[in-house]
This record gives structure tokens, sequence and C-alpha cells, in this order.
């Protein structure tokens, strides 16, 4: 059972200094602030910020720097130094508990999470499937631990990024970069985790994928999404002469401009799901990908083209595109049952989803770095310049703001039930 200590909200990043946070990022690292009830904001919230991640909880600011998030946001694990070791912590978002540290020998900053979130991968330096290929490199160190300690230890020969477990934890997906010295394309593999031996995935009617039909692509990986079912649906732009495995076992040709990658966390299959034209000619930013909240349909928006499709995720397909309105700047999407939001540069559109068109239009001070809806719709938070403002989705009023100096980005809800 998890050890815990109980400490407020305020204090978790006091803790985390105390244990060499500032070691790790500056004596400066760890920033708490507190705002005037002005900024007051209605639900927790999960930030990026350009220290690393933060937790807004009403009028409080915490950043947690070497960390990463749990997919539903309810949880964060953090490391810092502790001479020339590390602290590993997990920290619910909801309640502002830590647990207990554990030493882990080495310097090692989180990298993924399982689905569970129970289960944190670590590698000596921080990196994203979906920000760029890495350094090049001949060995890949991977620590896996919880909050009991250390699990595995391996030393993958080649450059691998891990992305996600398995849902049994017996395995560690990763992205392969190729070549391992000057990487350029990349494939995804499984690790078994007690051979320590990396592999490839199955194909889609779970039977192994043959020798030489490994898929390797090129493109830019620019957001992934958990479904409720333990899926792992992955947006991939800018795949120039891209054969999918089934192209390759086939014999077919390829040529692949966009798709979302469909990583099935309990079988271990994969399967690419092909975005039409115009979707991957432009800019990779301009992309955005929203799932539903049953997790039932996907939808990705290219604003550059104004090209949205709706992907029915029981049957992998795209069932409907349509054409809205062409926008600039990196796009951001958030869906719920009945609507869907796109924002792009400052102005901020919903989509009904009946007819695919769209029903409002409205515009913001300062560029849209992300979207989140809570459950209930009542309200549509916005990431701006150094800021979260929150509207009625409806007609988009400004219900409030928030000053959050440093803000990057929007991940979700926090501490969510």
């Amino acid at each position: 059972m998890m050890a815990t200590t109980s400490v407020s909200r305020r204090t978790v990043l006091t803790l985390l200094a105390g244990t060499g946070a500032a070691a790790l990022v500056g004596c400066d690292g760890v920033r708490r602030s507190h705002s005037t009830s002005a900024g007051t904001v209605p639900d927790a919230l999960l930030v990026e910020v350009d220290r690393g991640l933060g937790v807004l909880w009403g009028a409080e600011r915490q950043t947690v720097p070497n960390s990463i998030a749990t997919a539903d946001g309810r949880a964060i694990y953090a490391t810092t130094a502790e001479g020339a070791d590390t602290a590993l912590r997990r920290i619910d978002t909801g309640t502002g508990r830590a647990s207990n540290p554990v030493k882990l020998p080495g310097r090692w900053v989180p990298q993924a999470v399982s689905a569970s979130g129970t289960t944190v991968a670590l590698t000596p330096i921080a990196e994203n499937v979906t920000r760029g290929r890495p350094a090049g490199r001949d060995v890949t160190p991977v620590l896996i631990a919880d909050v009991d300690g250390e699990k595995h230890r391996l030393e993958l020969r080649g450059n691998f990024v891990p992305e996600t477990f398995t849902e049994d934890l017996a395995g560690l997906f990763v992205l392969e970069w190729l070549p391992a010295s000057a990487p350029d394309r990349y494939r995804v593999r499984v690790v078994d985790l007690a051979t320590r031996t990396p592999g490839p995935l199955n194909t889609r009617d779970k039977s192994p994928v043959p020798p030489g039909a490994e898929e390797e692509m090129r493109g830019d990986g620019r957001q992934a999404l958990l479904a409720p079912d333990r899926t792992l649906y992955t947006l991939y732009t800018h795949q120039p002469d891209h054969q999918h495995t089934r192209d390759l076992v086939s014999g077919r040709p390829g040529n692949v401009h966009a798709f979302v990658h469909t990583l099935n966390l309990t079988a271990r299959w994969a399967y690419c799901i092909d975005l039409p034209h115009p979707f991957g000619e432009a800019p990779a930013s301009g992309h955005a990908m929203a799932m539903s909240p049953g997790g039932d349909r996907i939808f990705v928006a290219d604003v550059s083209s104004g090209a949205v499709a709706e992907i029915v995720t029981e049957d992998l397909t795209v069932r409907r595109t349509a054409a809205l309105p062409t926008g600039a700047g990196a796009g951001h999407a958030a869906a719920d049952r009945d609507r869907l939001v796109i924002g792009a540069g400052t102005t901020v559109r919903t989509v009904d989803l009946v007819r695919l068109g769209v029903s409002s239009e409205w515009s913001v001070r300062q560029p849209v770095t992300g979207l989140v809806l809570t459950p209930d719709g009542q309200r549509l938070y916005l990431g701006q310049t150094d800021a979260v403002s929150w509207h009625d989705p409806a007609s988009g009023a400004e219900l409030g703001r928030a000053a959050v100096p440093g803000l990057v980005g929007l991940r979700g809800l926090a501490g969510r039930a």
C-alpha cells in the first residue's frame, strides 16, 4: 500500500524544494504564488508552464519541475535530486497529498506513465514522443518505478523514447529512432520488461507483424489522447512516402500525409486511421485533436485548411469530413457530446456535431494556447499569454481571468474523480 504524507497544497512545493528541487532547476526553480480573488479559478486545472507542470487551485499557483501527469490528471510524478541520486514522489492533484519519497540510484526524470497511473518510466534526460527527435545515442537507459521503488532497470541497445505501458504493465511501448546515432525516422515497438527485449507490435487481427513489415515514420507527432478503453490515439502529420504495415504486407504503395496512430494497450496491436487530403499538407502546429467524453468519437481539425474529420473509434474509420472557415496559428480543440470547440490565433469557433458546421465564433484578447471544457459544459477554459480565462461556451462571454506567468498550454482538469 502506498504510504502518503498529508500536506497542504501550499506546502507541496516547499516539500519538494527541501529535498533538492532547487539543485536540479536552480535556486528559483520552485515557484509559488497567490493571486487576488478576481483571479480565482473555479476548477482545478493542470497546465504547462515554462518551468514544468503547474496546478491551479482557486487562487493558488503551484509549479512542479521535472514532472509528468497521469492521463486522467489525478496525479503528478515528480523527481528531485538527492546528491547523486533521485527522489521520486507521486502528488495527488486534488488534495495536494504526496507519497513518501523513494530513492532511485542515479539521476532520472519522468518520461512516461502507465494508463493506470501507477507506474512510471524514467530516463536520464527529458524527452517527449510528440516533440521532435532525440539526439543520437547507441544505448538508452530506462528505469521503471512506482511509489514503492525501482521495478526494472533497462539498458536498451539503440535510441529509444518511452511512450506508455501495456495495460498489464508487462511491456513498455517505445519509439525506436533509426539510425540510432543520427536518427531521421522511427518505429513503434514494445519492450518485454521480463526479458528486456524490444519487439514488434501485433496487427489489428492480433497476429505478430511479419519481419520487414514494421512501419517507419518520418513525420511529426502532434498530440496523443488516451481513451477510456485504454486505447492511445496519436495524431501524426507529414509522412512523405509513408507505408503502413498493412501496405507493406500487401505490397500496395502508400503515400500518407497524416493519420491517427491507434495503439491498443491491452492487445498490443497498432492500426493507422488515414486522414484524407488536405490533412498533413499544412504545418503540423495547425492540427489538433479532441475526443468525445465516452471515447466513441475523435475529431481532427486542420485550422490552416479549415478541414475537420470525425472518426468513429468502434470501427476506426473516418465517418464524416467538413470544410470550415480557415484560420492561422497553432490549433487547439476540445469536445463534449454536442459540440467541438476549435481555437487558433485569437479566434474561437464552436462546431455543432449534428451538422458538423460552425454554430458560433468569437475573438479573444491573445492567441489561444489551449482549450478545456468542463464535464458539465458550463465553462470553457482558454490558455492565453500568461493567463487563463474562462468563458460561456455558447456565447463566448468571458466569465473570469487569472494570471499565470509563463503559461505554455492547458493540459486538462486536475484532481478529477
